[in-house]
């Protein structure tokens, strides 16, 4: 089998990290960048800090949008959501229709969006990570846990996405060619938007949530409710969704926060709508009860709008 061509557009907390990790472990992957950003990862390549202090660089390849003039096999989209409309063009330039194109966002349902505009096939896909960028070219870690979740929402088997789950472990990244990727890109919203609807009430990060007991409560009911409404999706979920969070939220650092919640605190955009508000208008369309949603959406619109 030929050696996979990657793409990753989006080189930050996410992206970059996972660009590094595949680069040192041999992969051909070229980030799509622009500005100061991609003078710097040209410059110095991406180094990554890990969470026992220890950092590594990778010799990353980068190209603007513009001019990258390459066939890729595979495009990773690591952007935010809100930024995800203004990558197209991009996409519908490189992509042939043998390329697959999966999307490693936040907001649930990304792929099936993009699947309307484009002519290859477009995935679903999602990423457990804990990382923040602290430079141009710079990502701290505050977790371990590194894992690719990707697969056809028609669950068909697909000998090229098996490869890509090789060159992920290969990597030293969990890759997860999930058989039911509705189920598993969900059961990561609910880790996502919990914390970030949490952080973003109580204005602090994973450290005081686990500490203090209204906070963990908080998180826990957010994260209770979110689940019930999945199964009200239509959902089966393989393990206790909220277990498994509570348990991921203990293994973080206690400074990790969502990229969300960094968002806000920066001023820019932000994907409240898509990881929070979103919650409540499908749980209106299914019938769940989110009464501890309703009442942090209450107080998130009166901060910040929407």
């Amino acid at each position: 089998m030929k050696k996979l061509k990657y793409v990753i557009v989006g080189s930050g907390a996410t992206g970059g990290a996972v660009g590094a990790f595949m680069t040192n472990a041999g992969k051909d992957v070229t980030f799509i960048a622009r500005n100061k950003k991609l003078e710097a990862i040209k410059k110095d390549g991406i180094i990554i800090e890990k969470t026992d202090g220890s950092a590594f660089s990778a010799d990353v390849k980068a190209s603007s949008a513009e001019n990258y003039e390459e066939t890729p096999d595979i495009i990773f989209i690591c952007v935010k959501y809100y930024s995800v409309q203004d990558i197209v063009p991009f996409l519908k330039k490189a992509a042939s229709e043998n390329t697959i194109v999966i999307p490693l966002t936040n907001v649930y349902a990304t792929g099936a969006e993009l699947q309307e505009k484009l002519d290859c096939l477009v995935t679903d896909g999602c990423i457990y990570i804990s990382s923040g960028l602290v430079g141009l070219n710079k990502i701290k870690m505050y977790g371990d846990i590194v894992r690719v979740v990707f697969g056809r929402r028609d669950s068909v088997f697909d000998e090229r996405l098996e490869q890509v789950k090789k060159d992920i472990d290969e990597s030293g990244i969990i890759g997860d060619y999930s058989d039911d990727i509705k189920r598993d890109a969900f059961a990561k919203f609910i880790y996502v938007s919990s914390q970030a609807a949490c952080g973003l009430y109580y204005d602090c990060p994973a450290g005081p949530i686990r500490k203090d007991k209204e906070k963990r409560e908080c998180f826990h009911s957010l994260l209770s409710e979110t689940e019930k409404l999945g199964e009200k999706m239509g959902i089966k979920f393989k393990t206790d969704e909220v277990q498994k969070d509570m348990d991921i939220l203990f293994s973080l650092d206690e400074d990790a926060s969502t990229s969300l919640q960094r968002d806000i605190k920066a001023g820019g955009k932000s994907e409240i709508d898509g990881l929070i508000y979103v919650v409540l208008r499908e749980a209106e369309k299914y019938g769940a009860d989110v009464p501890v949603h309703k009442m942090i959406a209450e107080e998130l619109k009166r901060r910040y709008g929407g």
